[in-house]
């Protein structure tokens, strides 16, 4: 059966994405100005909804009301989707999403009530950057450009670009959690700047491999621009975060700049991930596999036809 493309599923799916990269900046901006205790109880604030919005109480809080915001956006998408969608893959990622954010918000918890303790830190800013991958994978699947008829391209290179696609996200989640550690000082630096250029190599590495085999194709062409240019401008940011970090170690208190530098780094490092999701979903949706390569010439003369 297929798939019926739902307008307005496709749109809700964009917004939920726009506010969760919204509650990205709200977290990142709590973590740089260090007001992750800033509130010391949960789930309310001070055992209330309307703490006194002062001082790391505002970024803590309105991380928190944001949150709950998502949280209740994400239960309407997923009850849509298992309404609308005949995929079931689809359906079951709606519900997958629903669970992280649940999860999400335990974790967020848990890192208030054990004082940052047991690792909860990290493991809360790495399923922040799940749950935001899921979502662009909704708003993705649900395009449609997704569910129209796509011409099958054959890859004859080795290793296959999936496995290309696939190393590469691995490494910029590895990354992302390298990078947790660090701003939760839980690690040095020296790991995380050791992933940085790994990363520049694997993205690199798949960019490269992208030109040389489907340099023609529109939409492989623009996912290696884009993956390249948001990881470099990541990677710099990196740089003038860490020596704004050095040239301020003294103050008494994170420096605006300083967490100007630091926000943008850790949110474009979220955009790093979701792009290099975004290559694994297009080769998976646009190269066939090695067990389908066989159709592959005759879905391609069908859409040429």
């Amino acid at each position: 059966m297929p798939a019926t493309y739902h307008h307005g599923l496709h749109r809700y799916s964009l917004v939920l994405l726009a506010c969760t990269f919204l509650l990205l900046i709200a977290g990142a901006l709590v973590t740089s100005n260090d007001a992750a205790l800033a509130v010391p109880d949960w789930p309310l604030s001070y055992g209330t909804l309307t703490p006194p919005m002062v001082g790391g109480i505002f970024y803590e809080h309105s991380h928190r009301v944001i949150a709950a915001a998502i949280g209740f956006l994400m239960i309407l998408l997923a009850v849509w989707t298992w309404r609308a969608e005949s995929r079931r893959w689809v359906r079951w990622l709606s519900l997958a999403a629903l669970g992280a954010v649940i999860l999400q918000g335990v974790l967020g918890g848990l890192t208030v009530l054990l004082n940052l303790h047991y690792g909860m830190p990290i493991a809360h800013a790495c399923l922040a950057q799940i749950f935001f991958g899921a979502i662009m994978g909704m708003a993705l699947f649900t395009s449609r450009w997704w569910i129209s008829e796509q011409p099958a391209i054959p890859d004859s290179g080795s290793p296959s670009i999936h496995t290309f696609a696939l190393v590469n996200a691995a490494a910029v989640f590895l990354q992302v959690i390298l990078g947790a550690g660090f701003r939760h000082k839980s690690m040095p630096i020296w790991p995380h700047i050791i992933g940085a250029f790994v990363v520049a190599a694997t993205i690199t590495w798949t960019a490269l491999t992208l030109r040389h085999r489907f340099g023609n194709v529109r939409e492989m062409k623009l996912a290696r621009i884009l993956i390249n240019a948001v990881f470099g401008l990541q990677f710099m940011l990196g740089v003038a975060a860490w020596a704004s970090r050095l040239m301020t170690v003294d103050a008494p208190q994170p420096l605006p700049a300083v967490v100007a530098l630091t926000v943008i780094h850790t949110v474009t490092g979220a955009l790093t991930f979701a792009c290099s999701l975004l290559v694994v979903m297009l080769c998976y949706r646009m190269v066939p596999r090695s067990r389908e390569a066989a159709l592959a010439p005759a879905r391609t003369g069908a859409a040429i036809s």
